[in-house]
């Protein structure tokens, strides 16, 4: 793994590496055949990054340096446009479709900064998945118990891996249900969810645009503030850490704890005593009003019925193209009714403002980001009662700030040498800065 984007772009101002070194180095990881390089990426843009760092040294060498970015090389996820090439979204149905006539917003503005774009990384299939399982181009092995082969989560599968093997100093993923946290929490990443509408989705092709959101997966707070300002056409500023002492902080007792594994429980509770330790306010309250979050969808909900609306079209021509997995969900979204849709949509503005009134007294809501480890690749590909209970379990926790549009980061918190566990820290919606803080404050205490 790369060092923190801080330290690389001291290394780099110190003239101690290059951009060119560094691409190098993530491109040789890329292509190690004894590596998940063929698994992680979908397309690399070998040639282009290369030219993209030596032009960053370039500049460098002339005094002009336009971020603290600039240089470090970093990866997509495959649904965002870049000029001059088809958009895959983790699909081949796509193939035969036009080549983007623009970067996307986000692509722009990280090569504005002077990012190296190494190249666009595997997902499920128009991300429609918190598992990250892909048949078209290969699963991705976590780096946790890489013999068995463990699941890397979903759907930004590759963007994970890219980071925890040192083919990228950080990705960007989506976010619609837990796809940048869920990753990052089954692979020991630390994964930020912005309230949606502050980072343009414009240029990423969408899996529901109720609820889709653009987030890195990186391996600090930091790292992740730095990106997401970028991404939000911010100027970058470091993060200032909220103290744990006094710091008041709620678990909800509905639902979120509910089906943990053992490994997930443990590590959990010694998470919530380090900082009751360092003089947190930890509180637990039911919050039953989380039920109507579910209850709400039975309908359908947004994401397969927006999913429907998108796909419509290249689903009657191509569909034995698609997973079958995912053609099955999105056709799943024929059968919500218009006004079933302007129902949820209503129940969702009232659900907010339930939940803003219970949460606004409190610094953040604590929960597991996902109840369970990593399961095996086999056995998800080989039982499908399994792969769609685990899916839904995995998404169940982190879907919750989507529906709310919260901003959100999940935390590694397990000891070092065991199955990665994240901790999710929940702010408010438009409140990412403090949730940055506050996360940063956390990342203190459970790094000690």
């Amino acid at each position: 793994m790369f060092a923190p984007l801080k330290d690389l772009a001291a290394d780099l101002a110190a003239g101690k590496t290059s951009s060119a070194k560094l691409t190098e180095e993530a491109l040789v990881r890329i292509g190690d055949a004894k590596g998940e390089g063929g698994r992680v990426y979908t397309d690399v843009f070998a040639e282009a990054a290369r030219a993209e760092a030596k032009a960053s040294d370039a500049l460098r060498a002339a005094g002009i340096v336009p971020s603290p970015l600039a240089g470090i090389p970093i990866s997509v996820k495959d649904l965002f446009d870049i000029r001059g090439r088809v958009t895959m979204a983790g699909s081949v149905a796509r193939k035969d479709e036009p080549a983007a006539d623009e970067d996307a917003p986000v692509v722009a503005r990280l090569r504005a900064a002077g990012a190296v774009i190494l190249g666009r990384t595997n997902m499920t299939e128009f991300a429609f998945s918190g598992l990250g399982l892909n048949p078209h181009y290969g699963t991705p092995k976590n780096p946790f118990d890489r013999e068995t082969g463990r699941i890397p989560g979903g759907s930004s599968s590759g963007a994970a891996v890219s980071v925890t093997d040192g083919m990228a100093a950080a990705g960007i993923g989506t976010d619609t249900g837990g796809s940048v946290r869920i990753p990052s929490a089954l692979n020991g990443l630390t994964g930020f969810k912005p309230t949606a509408r502050r980072v343009p989705t414009d240029g990423a092709f969408p899996l529901s645009w109720a609820l889709d959101s653009i987030g890195p997966l990186a391996r600090s707070v930091d790292c992740c503030a730095l990106l997401d300002a970028i991404m939000a056409g911010e100027v970058p500023s470091d993060v200032t850490p909220l103290s744990v002492k006094g710091m008041r902080l709620v678990v909800p007792g509905t639902m979120v704890m509910d089906d943990m594994d053992e490994h997930v429980a443990k590590t959990f509770e010694a998470a919530l005593d380090k900082l009751s330790a360092a003089g947190a306010l930890l509180e637990e309250k039911p919050f039953e009003w989380l039920l109507e979050i579910p209850a709400s969808n039975k309908a359908g909900g947004f994401a397969p019925t927006e999913a429907y609306a998108i796909h419509r079209d290249l689903l009657s021509r191509k569909e034995s193209a698609y997973d079958p997995r995912v053609a099955t969900r999105i056709q799943g979204g024929a059968k919500m009714t218009a006004a079933d849709y302007v129902i949820l949509s209503r129940r969702r503005v009232e659900i907010q403002a339930v939940a803003n009134a219970a949460t606004r007294d409190y610094d953040a809501v604590l929960m597991p980001s996902v109840p369970q480890i990593a399961p095996s690749i086999a056995s998800l590909e080989t039982n499908e009662a399994l792969y769609h209970t685990t899916n839904l379990l995995m998404l169940r926790n982190p879907s919750l700030g989507n529906f709310l549009d919260r901003s959100a980061v999940s935390l590694p918190c397990h000891e070092a040498g065991t199955a990665p566990v994240g901790l999710m820290v929940m702010g408010e919606t438009m409140g990412d800065a403090k949730t940055l803080s506050v996360a940063t404050g956390i990342e203190a205490v459970l790094g000690k």
